[in-house]
């Protein structure tokens, strides 16, 4: 199985499972193959069974983790900071609460991304089969009555026309496009590109900055509780958050930024992972000796911000879409039935 096919809700499921069972009281070797015994699907028994199978030459489990070439970097690394800490079952509740909530940010985006793309091919769908079937037939009717439509419906009609005649080229480009998503989806080096690509341009900023700010924080919560100081923290979270250029600029910054002295509220602020609020929170927890509380709350703070700020995009392109199709039914309508309202009224 390969480390694309394994999903933030599975890793989250069992960093919590194996953080149980140490809390019983059994060695993290009886607990992954309780494990095995109790998974039930042949992806999940896969999984296991490489990690028992790497457990069995290894002394360290962070060692099995690597070796086994199916799990992220990210959760190998915070395992092995947990256990030179001392501190593996806290580090994998962190994990599993970090997976948890890397898996509704991605449930979030999708969601963002599919509801309006749906509501866009309906409206257009809409708008094809007026200005294709419908149209035509009020023409006919029209002619017939020995008018014309009106200018407006007449150049729909006539695009409406221009497509039918180019309907081969039209499919010929829309096969092309699905060929591309098919292959985008098997491929996963070309997925990746295709994502690096889109994120060193824009990875920064909008909705996508804000994630990548969230999860930085996060994962720089999950450190700091892991017992990391702060700059083994804050390489850690840059590792974890980062990927893109635009992101990995704003890291170099905020470690420039330490590097001169700058104290770590300041550095994040000044870099833009964190806005002047959050760094006064983390300002006023590094005072008071609790500055991976101050940063645990100013994760949890993130993750419902991200999310807001994806409810509040997709109620905005929602309403916008449907009045926007709504309008331009209308106008295919009343280009329409105003000069035969007009016609009609004439003969009555």
């Amino acid at each position: 199985m390969r480390e694309k096919t394994i999903s933030n809700s599975y890793l989250s499921f069992l960093c919590a499972e194996l953080a149980m069972l140490i809390d019983a009281g059994l060695t993290l070797n009886d607990g992954v193959h309780i494990l095995y015994e109790d998974e039930t699907s042949r992806d999940g028994k896969a999984v296991i069974q490489r990690l028992i199978n790497e457990l069995e030459t290894s002394n360290q489990f962070s060692t099995a983790l690597q070796k086994s070439s199916v799990f992220p970097a990210y959760m190998i690394q915070m395992v092995e900071i947990g256990e030179r800490t001392g501190r593996i079952e806290q580090t994998l509740k962190a994990l599993a609460e970090y997976y948890e909530r890397q898996n509704r940010l991605s449930a979030a985006v999708k969601k963002s991304v599919l509801y309006p793309a749906i509501m866009l091919v309906l409206m257009i769908a809409v708008v094809l089969v007026l200005i294709i079937q419908v149209l035509p037939i009020f023409n006919d009717v029209f002619g017939r009555l020995g008018t014309q439509m009106s200018p407006i419906a007449t150049a729909l009609m006539n695009f409406g026309s221009w497509l039918t005649g180019a309907s081969a080229i039209i499919a010929a480009v829309v096969f092309i496009i699905l060929v591309f998503i098919v292959t985008v989806a098997l491929f996963p080096k070309l997925r990746s590109t295709i994502r690096a690509s889109f994120l060193n341009k824009w990875g920064n900023k909008g909705i996508f900055g804000k994630i990548a700010s969230s999860r930085y924080v996060y994962a720089m919560a999950l450190s700091m509780a892991s017992g990391l100081d702060t700059l083994d923290s804050i390489h850690a979270a840059a590792k974890a958050s980062g990927g893109s250029r635009a992101v990995d600029d704003m890291h170099k910054k905020c470690n420039g930024l330490i590097e001169d002295g700058a104290p770590l509220h300041e550095a994040l602020s000044k870099s833009g992972i964190l806005s002047n609020q959050e760094g006064k929170m983390l300002s006023i927890g590094a005072k008071s000796g609790k500055a991976d509380l101050a940063m645990s709350e100013i994760a949890r703070k993130s993750d419902i911000d991200v999310r807001e700020h994806i409810d509040s995009i997709i109620s905005r392109i929602e309403p916008s879409l449907v009045i926007a199709s709504s309008v331009i039914v209308g106008v295919i309508l009343l280009s329409v039935m105003l000069p035969l309202m007009g016609i009609m009224t004439a003969l009555g």
